[in-house]
């Protein structure tokens, strides 16, 4: 029968063949999924806390691929690879690798010329991280986690707190990060920078 998993508001669902690349096969509910994942996650965090990154390493694809397959390497086959499906979201599955490109050279473009200060910078780079959808799954916790490495690696600011809620499971705070990514969308990034740091 394989893995069912329900999904919240924002979440992009997987395909057959991405839910056989569960590695730990006794998963089969969203509860069982988001603990093995979590624990995942944290262990993630930790490798960030105690390793130290400089711009250069954290603005280069290779980078940004280690991140993913450290979060969620543990639970997925394909951590770490660029998604082989097209999404409700997200730009098509043979633009993936060009728009990180453009994103990459963009943000370097604003570090260097001081086109945004650098909790923008990191937000906007987040945004557009997240827009792309790199991964079959876990885009909003990866990109979030790459804002963080950013500001507090790249430019030595606290990370940010996402609202200081838990974003991941439905309610209320999903639905502000919901809300300032859309508005994110059309360019607005204020609401988006208020929210990161509430």
């Amino acid at each position: 029968m394989g893995l069912e998993i329900e999904y919240i508001a924002g979440q992009t669902p997987l395909d057959e063949d991405e839910k056989e690349g569960i590695l730990i096969k006794t998963i089969s509910s969203r509860g069982d999924l988001d603990e093995f994942e979590q624990y995942n996650i944290e262990n993630a965090v930790q490798w960030t806390l105690s390793s130290k990154f400089n711009l250069d390493k954290i603005l280069e694809e290779k980078f940004i691929m280690e991140v993913h397959k450290r979060m969620f390497g543990e639970v997925w086959s394909w951590a770490g690879e660029f998604r082989k499906s097209n999404k409700n979201i997200g730009v098509d599955k043979f633009q993936i690798s060009i728009e990180l490109k453009k994103l990459l050279d963009d943000c370097n473009f604003w570090i260097d010329n001081k086109t945004f200060e650098p909790e923008e910078i990191s937000i906007r780079f987040k945004h557009r991280l997240v827009s792309i959808h790199l991964f079959p799954n876990g885009n909003g916790r990866h990109s979030r986690l790459c804002a963080d490495i950013l500001i507090s690696h790249g430019f030595g600011q606290p990370v940010f707190t996402w609202g200081s809620r838990n974003i991941a499971r439905a309610g209320d705070a999903r639905l502000e990060y919901l809300q300032a990514l859309h508005v994110g969308d059309n360019g607005e990034i204020d609401m988006f920078i208020k929210f990161a740091r509430s």
